[in-house]
């Protein structure tokens, strides 16, 4: 039984994970609270336009995941009188059984107790980055994505595509499908890892159908698409301050190609924050190549009461993050005592096992480029918060002796600003194992750190006086 098991159960985050954990709950009579930065469910790849604009269709949305996105948005729009629901909420820290959640539109701050905590926080980009990539006009791949479902507009007019992974070709394909000019789609991977991972990946049909079927369009509608490239830069007008092409190398030769925005990414990220706030334990994983919570079968993480579900625990996709959002409420009901379907239990942890062979396969066709540390130049800038550099990273390295990444952001600051390492971390990590000679997993990953990202200056002076005090 866990402890505080009066407390209303609370969930953060309503993408798919989320919301079909809220649907477990309130089926066997609960009624949770749901957390949410955004302002209407569905998380990344479902998310909604706001209420007010021009409803666009969601065939026109969504593609081939337009039923899947409906049935998430109905069965939410369904709970919404037996859940408490905060959207436009950020959980901004998390420390003796109390969440601190920031209401955005009105700046303020509430504190939220937790007995059981379900924590559905999804992803982000993963990034590498390029020379360039501060230029006004460059996008991570979520981003490019997010500025069409939930705005309505391409970042530009003749937009290249880079980086690595199923979402590349996604987005490439819904940019080129709502009219925009998608000049080149340049992917890392060669097309031989594709081939080799093509066994692996055809143990989900459909999924692997889907993903040939917007090369093939992409292809049909002219958009060139290179394989096996290296991004060298991201050029820039020095007069007008944005992007105006990109340059990379194929192989044989450098090339370069007009453009006006690029869109970039490396698969995704999870994001993990919360989960080690909390104190959870963590573990490398080399299938996803990073340090991720540690849980059960089914969710349960290491500290008694906290249950993980979704990409923020692992990155399996849209359909698993649904399967373990419900699992991980059935995971609680029976620590609460509460009687639940064993059958269909056991039958989640099983589609959610199924899934990683192909989950290995997408790896072995889309690889993190092995190279990429040892050709970023040391003027190159990894963490654009606080302008720090490759250079500056390998000095701390060779000079200070940083081995670790707690460390190396002691020296260099890497890591201490903004974004709190969700999007330099990665690439700073890299850089650190190359620099040392290290295995990834022995160089560790960055600490979680309050807030988990940026809140009004007052609220943080105020929390942390309020906790002095405590």
């Amino acid at each position: 039984m866990t402890t505080n098991a009066g407390l209303q159960p609370v969930i953060v985050g309503a993408g798919p994970a989320g919301v079909r954990a809220a649907q477990a709950l309130v089926a066997h009579g609960l009624r949770p609270l749901v957390i949410d930065e955004a302002s209407r469910a569905g998380g990344q790849i479902y998310r909604r336009p706001p209420a007010n604009f021009i409803q666009r269709t969601a065939a026109t949305l969504y593609g081939f995941e337009a039923s899947r996105a409906n049935a998430v948005h109905l069965v939410f729009d369904a709970l919404r009188d037996r859940i408490d629901y905060r959207p436009d909420s950020l959980v901004w820290n998390a420390q003796g059984g109390v969440l601190d959640v920031l209401h955005s539109p009105t700046r303020t701050t509430t504190r939220v107790p937790h007995g059981a905590l379900i924590v559905a926080t999804g992803a982000t980009d993963r990034v590498l980055p390029v020379p360039g990539w501060t230029l006004p006009g460059v996008y991570t791949l979520g981003g490019a994505q997010v500025a069409l479902k939930f705005q309505g507009c391409a970042i530009g007019q003749r937009v290249v595509f880079m980086g690595t992974g199923p979402l590349l070709y996604l987005v490439a394909y819904q940019y080129a499908k709502a009219g925009a000019k998608v000049a080149a789609v340049l992917d890392t991977a060669r097309l031989a890892d594709q081939i080799a991972a093509t066994p692996a990946m055809l143990r989900q049909p459909a999924v692997f159908a889907k993903g040939v079927y917007f090369v093939a369009w992409l292809r049909a509608h002219g958009v060139p698409l290179h394989s096996g490239v290296r991004p060298l830069r991201v050029i820039g007008d020095d007069e007008a301050r944005r992007v105006t092409g990109v340059a990379w190398h194929d192989g044989r030769e450098e090339r370069t190609l007009a453009c006006d925005a690029v869109g970039f990414g490396y698969a995704l990220r999870s994001e993990t924050q919360l989960a080690d706030l909390l104190g959870c334990r963590f573990e490398f994983a080399p299938m996803h190549r990073a340090h991720l919570p540690v849980r059960d079968a089914a969710g349960r993480a290491s500290v008694e009461g906290v249950y993980l579900a979704g990409d923020g625990a692992g990155i399996m996709g849209a359909d698993a993050a649904e399967w373990a959002g419900e699992r991980a409420a059935l995971a609680l009901l029976a620590d609460r005592g509460v009687a639940i379907d064993a059958a269909r239990a056991a039958a989640l942890e099983a589609k959610l096992e199924g899934l990683t062979g192909f989950r290995r396969g997408l790896e072995r066709a889309f690889p993190l480029p092995q190279d990429w540390a040892a050709n970023a130049p040391d003027d190159l800038v990894v963490c654009r918060c606080e302008n720090v550099t490759a250079g500056t990273l390998r000095q701390a390295i060779a000079v200070n002796g940083a081995d670790e990444m707690n460390r190396l952001k002691a020296l260099s600051r890497v890591g201490m600003g903004r974004c709190q390492g969700r999007m330099c971390g990665v690439a700073a990590a890299e850089i650190l194992a190359h620099a040392t000679g290290q295995p990834l997993q022995q160089v560790g990953r960055l600490r979680g750190q309050a807030p988990i990202k940026p809140i009004p200056i007052h609220l943080a002076v105020h929390a942390s006086t309020e906790g002095a005090g405590a």
